[in-house]
């Protein structure tokens, strides 16, 4: 293994000064700065990073932590962090919690001793509050995404839930749909509560009662519970269309309907919460509202770097990101020949 020491004596320098190039400080002449880099490359020398950082207090690693990496919202969050990362220097660490607090837990321990110097989180839900006061106790910046946790102050980054919500129903009752299910989230995510209260608001403006038997609480994993859509669909009076509260459900909804015999939109109307990146420019299908994914991760990691790199400022800092409306071919006008809705 090539070491400092052995620059050092093909440059004709100390090892100090191979050091003060190595991590650009301290006086020294370009020209000694070109011989001692010329020298590094004819060796192939690679500086160990985490020796550098144990001196420097700084590892130029920080992690970011998702809750479900085969969701293409959290993929292209990945991507604009990682790309925003790259540009300031820094090398980025994935970890996925699968939306489990216990897995969660073991990122956050493997953070701690992998002395990252900050994480861009997005919490499994409310009980995240212990990760996250961990990495606060080890005095280590973080930068929350998509979801609020409760009793901590930091930077965050937010799509907003409820007003996304909001349009989406509209957007049903604008069809004439009167009997709209909500296949949501878990209550303890702060997302799935934001949801419900957009669901809730679009029905009280439009004049109509929020009927909660057509709300079902699951996770924001791929839809398995076969047992709460049989309910909705067997209740006296049945929905005409389902919110879901983010793309993997929607998807398996659309499933566990089509294997019933159930068309979409023929006889069932489908919107979600959050695209599905690239795919879905191929094959346009479901109405969405759409977060900007990309500038979620973006945002966050700039956020985190200049706390990293600025110290903690006076205040925390909140950016709320707008939702957008996509119309597709997944809802359709509600055939107004059959029975009004009760």
């Amino acid at each position: 293994m090539i070491t400092i020491y052995d620059i050092a004596e093909k440059a004709n320098v100390s090892a100090m000064t191979v050091s003060r190039v190595i991590n650009n400080s301290g006086r020294i002449s370009e020209a000694t700065r070109k011989r001692v880099r010329k020298v590094m490359e004819e060796l192939n020398y690679i500086p160990n990073s985490m020796a550098r950082g144990l001196v420097l207090q700084k590892t130029k690693l920080l992690s970011l932590l998702i809750t479900d990496i085969t969701n293409p919202f959290y993929t292209t969050i990945a991507r604009g962090a990682e790309d925003t990362a790259k540009r300031s220097g820094y090398k980025l660490l994935f970890g996925n919690s699968d939306e489990d607090y216990g897995k969660e837990k073991d990122y956050v321990e493997m953070i701690l001793s992998t002395r990252v110097d900050g994480v861009l989180f997005a919490p499994t839900g409310d009980a995240s509050l212990d990760q996250l006061r961990q990495l606060q106790k080890h005095g280590i910046p973080f930068v929350i995404l998509d979801r609020e946790v409760p009793g901590i102050e930091t930077d965050v980054v937010l799509g907003d839930s409820k007003e996304g919500a909001r349009k989406l129903v509209e957007h049903l009752i604008g069809l004439g749909h009167r009997r709209i299910a909500l296949v949501n989230g878990s209550p303890d995510v702060s997302t799935a509560r934001l949801r419900y209260t957009g669901y809730r608001e679009a029905h009280l403006l439009a004049g109509l009662p929020v009927d909660e038997s057509l709300v079902v609480s699951l996770n924001y994993r791929e839809f398995q519970d076969e047992a709460s859509l049989q309910a909705l669909l067997a209740l006296p009076s049945p929905p005409t269309a389902i919110f879901a509260a983010n793309n993997l459900l929607a998807v398996g909804i659309i499933q566990a309907l089509r294997q019933r015999g159930l068309s979409v939109p023929g006889e069932m109307s489908v919107v979600c919460f959050d695209d599905f990146g690239p795919a879905e420019t191929v094959n346009p299908f479901l109405t969405v509202a759409s977060q900007p994914a990309y500038q979620f991760g973006a945002l966050g990691m700039q956020l985190l770097i200049e706390r990293i790199e600025n110290g903690p400022g006076p205040e925390s800092r909140k950016i709320m990101l707008p939702s957008e409306l996509l119309v597709r071919s997944s809802t359709r006008a509600r055939d107004r020949r059959t029975p009004a809705d009760l």
